[in-house]
């Protein structure tokens, strides 16, 4: 399709993309605009972005329209992050947008976002996968044209039982898990650091896990 980001074709064995060098990173914290949203669940892609920019000094300022960026470097690599302002459910557009506009791959892109179906400071890192029923994921897996990117998930579920998910993502943090976000956060900046440094492969290794103190590989 004309309008899918264009793929990298290179297979292995597992029909998983080998993994190449980029010459830019593009890390997108998903989430929704506005500050009705600026402190729930579902914008935690959104604050380890923040993380990143804050570590770095990075501007993420630059209105694209479909998104906010900021380009700077993280150690020798240069990266671009991103926070799309398309909301949630349509994240692909304003994705998609910022590859086509520096000439990006599926390859150079960093996803970062909430997964209901992680505990609470769990963790994973994947190099390729279904949405798991996330429509900002499924958004931008449809709008790029492939499951081949690096995801980062970061867990949000709490210990106790749900009535409604999707209201519990779009309400402001609990006080027990508030108190933890920020290390929780930085936890996750870690391994987007790592990704960048050394590749998601061994990231994984490193930052893998169900929960805190429980590691867990995943390829």
């Amino acid at each position: 399709m004309q309008n899918q980001i264009e793929q990298i074709a290179v297979l292995d064995g597992d029909d998983e993309p080998v993994e190449k060098p980029s010459f830019i990173y593009c890390i997108v914290g998903l989430g929704n605009p506005g500050l009705r949203y600026e402190n729930t669940p579902h914008n935690t892609g959104f604050l380890v972005v923040d993380e990143l920019a804050r570590r770095y000094e990075i501007r993420v300022s630059k209105n694209e329209g479909v998104a906010v960026t900021g380009a700077g470097r993280i150690g020798d690599r240069d990266v671009v992050l991103v926070k799309p302002q398309t909301f949630m459910n349509n994240s692909g557009g304003g994705v998609s947008a910022v590859l086509k506009s520096r000439n990006l791959r599926n390859r150079d892109l960093i996803l970062v976002h909430d997964e209901l179906d992680l505990e609470w400071t769990g963790l994973k890192i994947r190099k390729k996968g279904s949405s798991a029923g996330h429509n900002g994921v499924r958004s931008v897996i449809a709008s790029v044209g492939t499951e081949f990117f690096t995801r980062v998930r970061v867990g949000v579920r709490p210990a106790h039982e749900l009535n409604d998910p999707a209201v519990y993502l779009l309400t402001p943090w609990e006080r027990a898990l508030k108190s933890e976000l920020a290390e929780i956060v930085g936890y996750a900046a870690d391994a987007v650091e790592a990704i960048v440094a050394q590749g998601a492969i061994k990231a994984m290794a490193k930052f893998n896990r169900r929960a805190r103190g429980i590691q867990e590989e995943e390829a």
